[in-house]
């Protein structure tokens, strides 16, 4: 199913089991068709019908933003035979998937990652790129929003007023939250990075969600919302 939430910003639904639904996104950039994240590797028939839907071809996507290492938001990219565009993905979370860097056994998080990566990589065709905070590429701004995944990283583009924000947080019922505990690295640096990149962000309207449905009006002042109770929180603990 795919729905345009904003002239040129289409949602695609991808799953239909709690927990494993997801969802991708497809931007036109100024006429550079862009894939943000993907779902999981059996989810790649609805991600090709969600682009068709939207009037593109899989072939048409210029690029693929990958918000984090997780197996649902970039598992179908290996299996669309005809994807040929280069895969932009924060830095850390990059050499994660690559082997460059190994989190701890021990972590609950770090553990499944070591395991999933035995199995599940970026697809090897596609060049890989490592994004920093700050980098722009096209028109999409990157931000390191550490905490569920370390590299994690969240891309807004200004002029068509979209936050793209992966798992930095989830939507039920209208309202956002943090992701929770188990699926993620640390929620400490999780909450900040909420209250940081609320901070730092310019106003968006479009709040794109890896997880729930997206909010397309009142992005911003929604996650600003979420940062004050963290930030009330933040002073009860000290």
């Amino acid at each position: 199913m795919v729905t345009e939430l904003a002239s040129g910003v289409w949602w695609v639904e991808t799953g239909r089991v709690p927990y494993l639904r997801g969802n991708g996104y497809l931007v036109d950039d100024d006429g550079t068709l862009t894939l943000v994240d993907a779902g999981l590797p059996w989810n790649a028939a609805q991600v090709r019908a969600g682009v068709e839907a939207a009037g593109h071809a899989v072939r048409d996507v210029e690029r693929v933003l990958v918000t984090h290492y997780d197996l649902d938001h970039f598992g179908a990219l290996a299996r669309l035979s005809d994807l040929d565009a280069p895969i932009y993905v924060g830095q850390f979370d990059a050499d994660l998937a690559t082997g460059e860097c190994s989190p701890p056994w021990l972590h609950h998080k770090g553990a499944f990652h070591r395991l999933l990566r035995l199995g599940f990589r970026f697809p090897e065709r596609l060049p890989l790129h490592r994004v920093a905070d700050g980098d722009r590429i096209g028109g999409f701004t990157a931000y390191h929003t550490p905490g569920h995944n370390p590299g994690h990283t969240v891309y807004v583009h200004e002029k068509l007023s979209v936050g793209l924000l992966g798992d930095l947080v989830w939507e039920e019922d209208g309202t956002l939250r943090p992701p929770v505990w188990l699926d993620s690295y640390d929620m400490g640096t999780l909450r900040r990075s909420i209250r940081s990149f609320a901070a730092r962000t310019p106003r968006f309207e479009v709040a794109c969600v890896g997880h729930g449905r997206p909010l397309d009006h009142d992005g911003w002042r929604a996650i600003r919302a979420l940062a004050e109770t963290l930030n009330e929180r933040a002073v009860l603990h000290n």
